[in-house]
């Protein structure tokens, strides 16, 4: 570009996007005089998904601003917990994220998942379609325009990914009233209404139970529950909790084995 230069900044957060030499303070840009200052923050490696308030000269601007010669530029990132206007607040998250999907169910958050690679164009049209925020590790995705609302995941660790989800978004926890395996909400069931999809030692170990309305799983308090119940204790007490429990209690297993609710 042969254009006005500007001076630019990014706020600590946001240096995992960009090169090492625009981590200490300002820096120089070339800009080309006609894009807008939310293009420049693209090209230089940061999603706009991730990009706060843009500051001028100390000026609040918006994405829309077109820099001028000598401007000092700062770039903060998003303010926590963001605000997703215009829809429930409900997400989707790509092939790389089914364990934090099912944790996210597990407390109650509608979490869509896919759990195949479809592209990142048709990934992006479904956040579109549904109203979803596309939750992803993968850069090249959040930078897609069709995209209704998005978040980069920073970590590769589960705990992690939870907490900074929870803490980002602060969506409404309703633990154990929504399918690990599909996200759809759990009901009530009585034991003589689930029994043929029972295991015989399954039946006479426990009474109380959910199924899935849509996959129709059944749900019970398993082997795997007392590490379920760890998870969403540690999330209900730092994040909150609104709803109640289904079937009088959480659930652990379902039919055919406990892996499937591993989280």
């Amino acid at each position: 570009m042969n254009g006005p230069e500007i001076q630019i900044a990014f706020a600590p957060e946001l240096h995992v996007f960009v090169p090492a030499k625009r981590r200490e303070g300002r820096s120089a840009v070339v800009t080309d005089g006609v894009s807008s200052l939310g293009h420049v923050v693209e090209s230089l490696g940061v999603p706009l998904t991730e990009a706060g308030r843009l500051l001028a000269d100390g000026r609040e601007v918006p994405f829309s601003h077109v820099p001028v010669a000598g401007e000092a530029v700062e770039v903060r990132p998003v303010e926590r917990p963001q605000a997703v206007p215009g829809a429930p607040l409900r997400f989707l998250l790509d092939v790389h994220l089914g364990t934090l999907a099912r944790r996210l169910r597990l407390l109650g958050v509608d979490a869509a998942y896919e759990s195949e690679d479809i592209g990142d164009p048709a990934l992006a049209a479904l956040s579109a379609r549904e109203r979803r925020v596309m939750l992803s590790r993968d850069r090249g995705l959040l930078h897609r325009r069709e995209l209704w609302a998005g978040a980069y995941v920073y970590s590769h660790r589960t705990d992690e990914q939870l907490r900074d989800v929870l803490g980002r978004f602060a969506p409404a926890l309703a633990p154990w009233t929504r399918c690990t395996a599909c996200n759809a909400l759990l009901r009530a069931a009585d034991k003589e209404s689930v029994g043929d999809r029972l295991e015989a030692g399954t039946r006479s170990a426990y009474e109380v139970f959910a199924e899935c309305g849509s996959c129709e799983r059944v749900y019970w308090r398993g082997a795997h529950h007392a590490s379920l119940e760890a998870i969403v204790d540690g999330a209900v007490r730092e994040f909150g909790e609104v709803g109640v429990r289904v079937a009088g209690g959480p659930a652990g297993g379902h039919a055919g084995g406990a892996a499937g609710d591993e989280a």
